[in-house]
């Protein structure tokens, strides 16, 4: 099976300090699954690396062929994927707008019936909990369930080191247990959804909203 860590944010810069603390967490997740679930694959997705105009249109707004290259290619990898490590630190009691505006540039066909985590974090005491209040909603409607289990870390420049290694000051058994249940709860969701997925296909069976809002529509 196939997960993605999908890094929600773009800040590259100080103030605040230190600068791109988000991608600590996205390490020390990709760090968990390679040493705790090695037979699954996971690709670690940086909004930086993407091509996310000013001017919103997303991927499905273009035609056949004519999407940039790495949308395309971040499509087919949520299409794949058989579960999402939500990370986002909190903006205004919300989740970020960086994670929002990627997300959106796709369909929730390509994360349906799938499950998710939501993983959150900040320099400050709360560790991005009321981001996550909002995220459950908003990853529903995407169709990718969060699992009951999620992750929250407040100061996390004092938990994890610049490539996501548990800081020596640390409680590592801790962290690792805390991070292991969110973790296995993803996981076991994931292969669940995997099998029946495999057994009826539900795009099939249920269809896909792909035209219009008003497919949505009560008769």
């Amino acid at each position: 099976m196939k997960l993605l860590v999908i890094l929600g944010s773009v800040r590259n810069s100080t103030p605040p300090a230190p600068p791109r603390l988000g991608m600590r967490i996205a390490l020390a997740c990709m760090e968990h699954l390679q040493m705790h679930h090695p037979d699954l694959q996971a690709q670690l997705i940086d909004p930086l690396d993407y091509t996310l105009d000013n001017i919103f249109k997303p991927h499905f707004a273009y035609a056949a062929g004519k999407a940039p290259a790495d949308l395309d290619a971040l499509a087919r990898s949520i299409a794949e994927a058989d579960g999402y490590i939500m990370i986002s630190p909190e903006y205004n009691h919300s989740m970020s707008p960086a994670l929002a505006h990627l997300l959106n540039h796709f369909g929730s066909s390509l994360f349906a019936y799938k499950p998710s985590l939501i993983v959150t974090y900040s320099a400050g005491q709360w560790g991005g909990i009321r981001a996550a209040a909002g995220m459950r909603p908003f990853l529903s409607e995407l169709g990718c369930l969060p699992v009951s289990a999620m992750l929250h870390i407040p100061k996390a420049q004092e938990v994890f080191t610049e490539t996501g290694t548990v800081l020596p000051s640390q409680d590592v058994q801790r962290w690792t247990a805390y991070f292991h249940r969110g973790f296995s709860q993803l996981t076991w969701w994931a292969e669940a959804a995997n099998v029946q997925r495999k057994s009826a296909d539900p795009h099939q069976l249920i269809g896909n909203f792909t035209h219009s809002p008003s497919q949505r529509n009560a008769p």
